[in-house]
Protein backbone atom coordinates (compact mmCIF):
# COMPACT_ATOMS: atom_id res chain seq x y z
CA UNK A 1 0.00 0.00 0.00
CA UNK A 2 1.57 3.37 -1.16
CA UNK A 3 1.66 6.13 1.87
CA UNK A 4 1.31 9.79 1.23
CA UNK A 5 1.80 11.84 4.43
CA UNK A 6 1.82 15.78 4.91
CA UNK A 7 0.58 16.76 1.62
CA UNK A 8 -2.03 19.32 0.35
CA UNK A 9 -4.27 18.71 -2.83
CA UNK A 10 -6.64 21.01 -4.45
CA UNK A 11 -8.70 21.76 -7.77
CA UNK A 12 -10.85 18.78 -9.56
CA UNK A 13 -10.12 14.94 -8.96
CA UNK A 14 -6.49 14.85 -7.64
CA UNK A 15 -6.72 11.61 -6.54
CA UNK A 16 -8.84 10.36 -9.18
CA UNK A 17 -8.92 6.79 -9.50
CA UNK A 18 -6.30 6.09 -6.77
CA UNK A 19 -6.45 2.51 -5.06
CA UNK A 20 -4.43 0.56 -2.24
CA UNK A 21 -3.40 4.21 -0.22
CA UNK A 22 -3.16 5.50 2.66
CA UNK A 23 -3.19 8.84 3.38
CA UNK A 24 -1.29 10.83 6.48
CA UNK A 25 -2.45 14.19 7.72
CA UNK A 26 -3.15 14.83 4.22
CA UNK A 27 -5.33 18.01 3.15
CA UNK A 28 -7.97 17.90 0.33
CA UNK A 29 -8.42 22.01 0.19
CA UNK A 30 -10.72 23.75 -1.75
CA UNK A 31 -11.77 21.54 -4.70
CA UNK A 32 -14.68 19.13 -5.92
CA UNK A 33 -14.31 15.19 -5.46
CA UNK A 34 -10.93 14.96 -4.34
CA UNK A 35 -10.96 10.76 -3.90
CA UNK A 36 -13.26 9.90 -6.76
CA UNK A 37 -13.83 6.18 -8.28
CA UNK A 38 -11.33 4.57 -5.57
CA UNK A 39 -10.82 1.53 -3.95
CA UNK A 40 -8.71 0.44 -0.60
CA UNK A 41 -8.40 3.73 0.90
CA UNK A 42 -6.74 4.65 4.39
CA UNK A 43 -7.09 8.23 5.80
CA UNK A 44 -5.75 8.91 9.27
CA UNK A 45 -5.48 12.11 10.49
CA UNK A 46 -6.86 14.05 7.39
CA UNK A 47 -9.00 17.70 7.19
CA UNK A 48 -11.29 17.75 3.79
CA UNK A 49 -12.50 21.11 3.26
CA UNK A 50 -13.78 20.84 -0.88
CA UNK A 51 -17.04 19.06 -1.97
CA UNK A 52 -17.71 15.63 -2.48
CA UNK A 53 -14.45 14.10 -1.22
CA UNK A 54 -15.59 10.53 -1.28
CA UNK A 55 -17.61 9.22 -4.17
CA UNK A 56 -17.52 5.74 -5.42
CA UNK A 57 -15.12 4.37 -3.26
CA UNK A 58 -14.94 0.58 -2.48
CA UNK A 59 -13.65 -0.13 1.31
CA UNK A 60 -12.17 2.42 3.12
CA UNK A 61 -10.98 3.18 6.70
CA UNK A 62 -11.40 6.67 7.72
CA UNK A 63 -9.86 8.03 11.34
CA UNK A 64 -9.67 10.64 13.17
CA UNK A 65 -10.62 13.16 10.55
CA UNK A 66 -12.48 16.56 10.16
CA UNK A 67 -14.71 17.18 7.57
CA UNK A 68 -15.71 21.32 7.05
CA UNK A 69 -18.86 22.67 6.75
CA UNK A 70 -17.54 23.04 2.58
CA UNK A 71 -17.33 19.14 2.56
CA UNK A 72 -20.86 19.08 1.98
CA UNK A 73 -22.05 15.86 -0.03
CA UNK A 74 -18.36 14.22 1.39
CA UNK A 75 -19.74 10.67 1.14
CA UNK A 76 -21.94 9.42 -1.18
CA UNK A 77 -21.85 5.50 -3.34
CA UNK A 78 -19.52 3.88 -1.29
CA UNK A 79 -19.63 0.52 0.10
CA UNK A 80 -17.38 -0.79 2.86
CA UNK A 81 -16.53 1.84 5.04
CA UNK A 82 -15.48 2.56 8.49
CA UNK A 83 -15.22 5.87 9.63
CA UNK A 84 -13.67 6.06 13.36
CA UNK A 85 -12.86 9.01 16.04
CA UNK A 86 -14.17 11.86 13.39
CA UNK A 87 -15.53 15.14 13.26
CA UNK A 88 -18.43 16.22 10.75
CA UNK A 89 -19.20 19.60 10.47
CA UNK A 90 -20.77 19.57 6.41
CA UNK A 91 -24.26 18.14 5.52
CA UNK A 92 -25.92 15.83 3.11
CA UNK A 93 -23.14 12.94 4.56
CA UNK A 94 -23.67 9.18 3.64
CA UNK A 95 -25.80 8.30 0.68
CA UNK A 96 -26.84 5.76 -0.91
CA UNK A 97 -24.60 3.02 0.43
CA UNK A 98 -24.10 -0.70 1.56
CA UNK A 99 -22.27 -1.51 5.13
CA UNK A 100 -21.22 1.26 6.52
CA UNK A 101 -19.47 1.48 10.13
CA UNK A 102 -19.41 4.42 12.54
CA UNK A 103 -18.01 4.82 15.50
CA UNK A 104 -17.41 7.75 17.91
CA UNK A 105 -18.58 10.39 15.59
CA UNK A 106 -19.75 13.86 15.74
CA UNK A 107 -22.29 15.35 13.31
CA UNK A 108 -22.66 18.92 13.76
CA UNK A 109 -24.85 19.41 10.82
CA UNK A 110 -27.14 16.35 10.11
CA UNK A 111 -29.23 17.43 7.38
CA UNK A 112 -30.48 14.80 5.40
CA UNK A 113 -27.98 12.54 6.49
CA UNK A 114 -27.73 8.49 6.16
CA UNK A 115 -30.12 8.47 3.28
CA UNK A 116 -30.74 5.29 1.78
CA UNK A 117 -28.03 3.16 3.49
CA UNK A 118 -28.01 -0.84 3.25
CA UNK A 119 -26.17 -1.96 6.03
CA UNK A 120 -25.39 0.70 8.92
CA UNK A 121 -23.94 0.06 12.14
CA UNK A 122 -23.63 2.52 14.73
CA UNK A 123 -21.67 2.87 17.99
CA UNK A 124 -21.55 6.04 20.04
CA UNK A 125 -22.41 8.73 17.60
CA UNK A 126 -23.54 12.26 18.09
CA UNK A 127 -25.98 13.73 15.57
CA UNK A 128 -26.71 17.75 15.93
CA UNK A 129 -29.12 19.54 14.25
CA UNK A 130 -30.50 19.52 10.78
CA UNK A 131 -33.62 17.10 9.16
CA UNK A 132 -34.50 13.70 8.31
CA UNK A 133 -31.79 11.71 9.20
CA UNK A 134 -31.46 7.90 8.29
CA UNK A 135 -34.20 8.69 5.43
CA UNK A 136 -34.96 4.99 3.81
CA UNK A 137 -32.02 3.11 5.06
CA UNK A 138 -32.48 -0.67 6.06
CA UNK A 139 -30.79 -3.17 8.48
CA UNK A 140 -29.49 -0.83 11.22
CA UNK A 141 -27.82 -1.65 14.29
CA UNK A 142 -27.01 1.26 17.33
CA UNK A 143 -25.61 1.25 20.41
CA UNK A 144 -25.47 4.46 21.85
CA UNK A 145 -27.05 7.33 19.95
CA UNK A 146 -27.63 11.15 20.62
CA UNK A 147 -29.41 12.90 18.62
CA UNK A 148 -31.66 16.40 18.34
CA UNK A 149 -31.88 16.30 15.11
CA UNK A 150 -35.10 16.68 13.35
CA UNK A 151 -37.61 14.07 11.60
CA UNK A 152 -34.88 11.23 12.74
CA UNK A 153 -35.84 7.30 11.35
CA UNK A 154 -39.02 8.12 8.69
CA UNK A 155 -39.04 5.10 6.19
CA UNK A 156 -36.15 2.71 7.78
CA UNK A 157 -37.03 -0.71 8.09
CA UNK A 158 -34.90 -4.19 9.90
CA UNK A 159 -33.62 -1.65 12.38
CA UNK A 160 -32.51 -2.16 16.38
CA UNK A 161 -31.34 0.72 18.67
CA UNK A 162 -30.19 0.35 22.41
CA UNK A 163 -29.26 3.38 24.29
CA UNK A 164 -30.23 6.40 22.31
CA UNK A 165 -31.38 9.50 23.54
CA UNK A 166 -33.48 10.80 20.62
CA UNK A 167 -35.16 14.49 21.41
CA UNK A 168 -37.00 15.07 17.95
CA UNK A 169 -40.14 15.68 15.72
CA UNK A 170 -41.82 13.23 14.04
CA UNK A 171 -39.55 10.29 14.60
CA UNK A 172 -40.19 6.82 13.13
CA UNK A 173 -42.74 7.71 10.22
CA UNK A 174 -43.72 4.53 8.21
CA UNK A 175 -41.17 2.33 9.42
CA UNK A 176 -40.90 -1.62 9.87
CA UNK A 177 -40.03 -3.86 11.70
CA UNK A 178 -37.92 -1.36 14.27
CA UNK A 179 -36.92 -2.50 18.13
CA UNK A 180 -35.82 -0.13 20.39
CA UNK A 181 -34.11 -1.01 23.60
CA UNK A 182 -33.47 1.39 27.07
CA UNK A 183 -33.85 4.29 25.66
CA UNK A 184 -34.92 7.67 25.62
CA UNK A 185 -37.38 9.17 23.24
CA UNK A 186 -38.62 13.15 23.18
CA UNK A 187 -40.66 14.56 20.87
CA UNK A 188 -43.93 14.97 19.19
CA UNK A 189 -45.83 12.29 17.30
CA UNK A 190 -43.36 9.45 17.41
CA UNK A 191 -44.18 6.22 15.62
CA UNK A 192 -47.13 7.17 13.59
CA UNK A 193 -47.82 4.69 10.47
CA UNK A 194 -46.11 2.22 12.04
CA UNK A 195 -45.54 -1.15 11.38
CA UNK A 196 -44.34 -3.56 13.53
CA UNK A 197 -42.56 -1.34 16.02
CA UNK A 198 -40.95 -2.59 19.64
CA UNK A 199 -40.50 -0.42 22.19
CA UNK A 200 -38.67 -1.94 26.00
CA UNK A 201 -37.35 -0.29 28.64
CA UNK A 202 -38.24 3.07 27.03
CA UNK A 203 -38.83 6.41 28.55
CA UNK A 204 -41.39 8.40 26.01
CA UNK A 205 -42.24 12.17 25.46
CA UNK A 206 -43.76 14.54 23.62
CA UNK A 207 -47.62 14.91 22.12
CA UNK A 208 -49.94 12.70 20.82
CA UNK A 209 -47.37 9.36 20.59
CA UNK A 210 -47.57 6.19 18.93
CA UNK A 211 -50.96 6.48 16.67
CA UNK A 212 -51.85 4.47 13.25
CA UNK A 213 -48.93 2.08 14.23
CA UNK A 214 -50.03 -1.16 13.59
CA UNK A 215 -48.91 -4.42 16.09
CA UNK A 216 -46.90 -1.65 18.14
CA UNK A 217 -45.51 -3.48 21.32
CA UNK A 218 -44.44 -1.70 24.06
CA UNK A 219 -42.74 -3.65 27.36
CA UNK A 220 -42.17 -2.05 30.92
CA UNK A 221 -41.75 1.55 29.47
CA UNK A 222 -42.45 4.67 30.94
CA UNK A 223 -44.62 7.96 29.78
CA UNK A 224 -43.83 12.19 30.30
CA UNK A 225 -46.61 13.36 32.32
CA UNK A 226 -47.19 15.37 29.63
CA UNK A 227 -47.49 12.80 27.21
CA UNK A 228 -51.20 12.45 25.93
CA UNK A 229 -53.67 11.51 23.54
CA UNK A 230 -51.59 8.03 23.21
CA UNK A 231 -52.26 5.28 20.53
CA UNK A 232 -54.98 6.77 18.36
CA UNK A 233 -56.15 4.14 15.91
CA UNK A 234 -53.63 1.61 16.93
CA UNK A 235 -53.48 -1.84 17.52
CA UNK A 236 -51.35 -2.11 20.45
CA UNK A 237 -49.78 -4.48 23.50
CA UNK A 238 -48.69 -2.58 25.89
CA UNK A 239 -46.99 -2.94 29.65
CA UNK A 240 -47.19 0.77 30.88
CA UNK A 241 -45.11 1.23 34.13
CA UNK A 242 -47.02 4.37 35.72
CA UNK A 243 -49.18 6.74 35.17
CA UNK A 244 -50.29 7.52 31.37
CA UNK A 245 -51.76 11.32 30.66
CA UNK A 246 -54.08 10.33 28.35
CA UNK A 247 -55.17 7.22 25.93
CA UNK A 248 -57.46 8.07 23.01
CA UNK A 249 -59.48 5.51 20.66
CA UNK A 250 -56.94 2.50 19.96
CA UNK A 251 -58.07 0.71 17.95
CA UNK A 252 -57.51 -2.74 18.91
CA UNK A 253 -55.27 -5.08 21.76
CA UNK A 254 -54.61 -4.31 25.21
CA UNK A 255 -52.86 -1.67 27.33
CA UNK A 256 -52.26 -2.34 30.98
CA UNK A 257 -51.12 0.93 33.43
CA UNK A 258 -50.29 1.72 36.78
CA UNK A 259 -53.18 4.87 36.18
CA UNK A 260 -54.75 7.02 33.37
CA UNK A 261 -55.01 10.53 34.02
CA UNK A 262 -58.08 10.23 31.26
CA UNK A 263 -59.18 7.38 28.57
CA UNK A 264 -61.03 9.03 26.14
CA UNK A 265 -63.26 6.78 23.90
CA UNK A 266 -65.96 8.92 21.40
CA UNK A 267 -67.49 8.26 18.21
CA UNK A 268 -64.77 8.09 15.79
CA UNK A 269 -63.03 5.47 17.41
CA UNK A 270 -62.26 2.94 14.12
CA UNK A 271 -63.07 -0.95 14.88
CA UNK A 272 -62.71 -3.37 16.00
CA UNK A 273 -62.40 -1.38 19.03
CA UNK A 274 -61.76 -3.46 21.31
CA UNK A 275 -58.65 -2.93 22.67
CA UNK A 276 -59.05 -3.42 27.18
CA UNK A 277 -57.69 -0.78 29.31
CA UNK A 278 -56.82 -2.21 32.37
CA UNK A 279 -55.14 -0.80 35.67
CA UNK A 280 -52.90 -2.82 37.24
CA UNK A 281 -53.94 -4.24 40.30
CA UNK A 282 -51.12 -2.81 43.27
Amino acid sequence: MKTISNQSFGGERPLFESHHLRLENVIITEGESGIKECSDIEADGCKFYGKYPFWHVKGSVITNCYFAPGSRSAIWYSDDMVMTDCVIDGPKFFREMKNLTLRDVKINDADETFWNIDGLTIQNVKLHEGTYPFMGSRNIRVEGLESDSKYVFQYVKNVEIHNAHIVTKDAFWEVEDVTIYDSVLDGEYLGWHSKNLRLVNCHIGGEQPLCYAHNLVLENCTFDAECDRAFEYSTVQADIRGTIKSVKNPASGRIVADGYGEIIIDENIKGPADCEIITRKP
